[in-house]
């Protein structure tokens, strides 16, 4: 099951990855720019009687990771993230100041490192890992093929794509990685967003103006 919040004023859709069978949970992109948005998501855990076993990023730009330093600390695990993205995280504070949002640098964040391929469990869902850069480095995509959803970051959105006119991005590679590693999904996929509504791989393949 994927649970969606929607957190900050950037809008950014966090998800918790649950399994069912064994209640426990990987959260996906804390978000979470105020006390209430922490509280919101806290208290659904544990009302849920759920276990977190994993933090994951789509990628560390700041809307994505407003309240990754309170997560990691009130469960007290690492980051799971791609390695390329780790100089967003020590970048955060000036990004931050830029765009509105008041967090600290967080470089020092204990971080578990994946790579595209890596499967990874949170009970016996598996949650594979897919390199899509082009957005920013560092960009994953998370399949869950038991659920048949893809949960996109900002690489992918409803009949759109992530922008690449931010440090790093590159607009050639993300139309590339998407075609390679994401329009590859069976047409009955879910796609589910950074930001915005949900989708689905048929539709992306058919209507995405971008993907033709």
């Amino acid at each position: 099951m994927v649970k969606q919040f929607t957190f900050n004023h950037f809008e950014v859709n966090c998800y918790l990855v649950v399994d069912e069978s064994t209640k426990q949970c990987a959260i996906v992109d804390p978000a979470c720019e105020a006390s209430f948005e922490d509280a919101q998501l806290v208290q659904y855990i544990e009302q849920e009687g759920l276990v977190v076993t994993h933090i994951l990023l789509t990628h560390a730009h700041v809307d994505h990771i407003a309240g990754l330093r309170q997560v990691c600390e009130h469960f007290g695990l690492p980051v799971t993230m791609h390695p390329e993205g780790r100089k967003l995280l020590r970048q955060a504070e000036a990004y931050g100041s830029v765009m509105g949002f008041a967090v600290d640098n967080m470089g020092d964040l204990a971080v578990n490192e994946i790579a595209d391929n890596d499967i990874l469990m949170v009970g016996n869902t598996e949650v594979e890992c897919r390199y899509v850069p082009g957005h920013c480095p560092g960009s994953m995509c998370f399949v869950l093929h038991g659920e048949k959803v893809v949960i996109t970051g900002d690489a992918l959105f409803h009949f759109s794509i992530g922008r690449t006119d931010l440090p790093g991005g590159d607009y050639p590679t993300l139309i590339e990685m998407l075609q390679a590693r994401v329009l590859t999904l069976p047409d009955d996929y879910i796609v589910l967003p950074g930001h915005g509504i949900g989708s689905q791989i048929g539709k992306e393949k058919k209507y995405n103006s971008f993907l033709q």
